[in-house]
């Protein structure tokens, strides 16, 4: 069912975008084919940016900088294509430019921002009301393959060039991956306190205005992540 809802939220998307085309002198149909071709930039920009980190700044730009750079460039090609398709099946003469809007790098994104931060935003709404149960989790730690249920995590910690993966019965597993990755694998069973943690919500034993609890371990709270984190225990 959750599936289904998020392929209708990318369906009725389409077709509003679709019925804005509609105002460049296509028909709905050619409209319908033009706005498909928003949807792998849109698919795209909301599979890769969750994985762009800002731990090493110039690092994250530059990320950034080249998957929009490469999401206009193939956007761009798909609206070019679609529009000589749709020329050949009109019979108008090869040389008929494009409508300049569909090359137009900032109306681009603005439509691609809007598809993909709804996307999120839907299905983080999605996962609150209808959680998807845990499953468990492989990662390599000491060049070997580690799985763990998600209940048995207890907490992640960014330290360094690396994290550091604390499960229960004491133990800890060394990771490369970053943490707002773990971030984006543990949601919504994990709430980030800290730049450096993310910690399993159904672990929580106090929390205070500064330090949340999980047994006697005690973490920092940031000021950045203090509302949420407080609003969520508290209530």
């Amino acid at each position: 069912m959750k599936r289904l809802l998020v392929i209708s939220y990318w369906v009725l998307s389409i077709l509003v975008v679709s019925i804005i085309v509609t105002s460049l002198g296509y028909s709905f149909a050619e409209a319908l084919l033009i706005g498909t071709m928003f949807l792998p930039g849109a698919l795209a920009a909301r599979y890769f940016f969750p994985k762009v980190h800002f731990k090493n700044k110039w690092a994250g730009i530059k990320d950034s900088a080249c998957i929009v750079l490469g999401i206009l460039i193939a956007e761009i090609m798909l609206f070019f294509l679609a529009d000589r398709y749709i020329g050949f099946l009109r019979d108008y003469p090869p040389t008929s430019a494009i409508p300049l809007i569909l090359t137009n790098p900032l109306f681009i994104t603005l439509i691609l921002t809007i598809l993909a931060t709804g996307g999120y935003f839907f299905e983080s709404w999605l996962g609150k009301k209808r959680p998807t149960p845990p499953v468990p989790i492989t990662f390599t730690s000491g060049r070997k393959p580690i799985t763990l249920p998600v209940e048995e995590i207890l907490y992640v910690e960014s330290n360094d060039d690396a994290t550091v993966v604390y499960a229960t019965e004491g133990r800890c597993f060394r990771n490369i991956t970053p943490i707002s990755r773990w971030e984006a694998i543990l949601k919504p069973h994990f709430i980030r306190i800290h730049r450096s943690y993310l910690v399993n919500k159904a672990v929580v034993t106090g929390v205070d205005v500064d330090l949340l609890s999980i047994g006697e371990t005690q973490l920092p709270i940031s000021r950045k992540y203090r509302e949420e984190v407080l609003g969520l225990f508290s209530s």
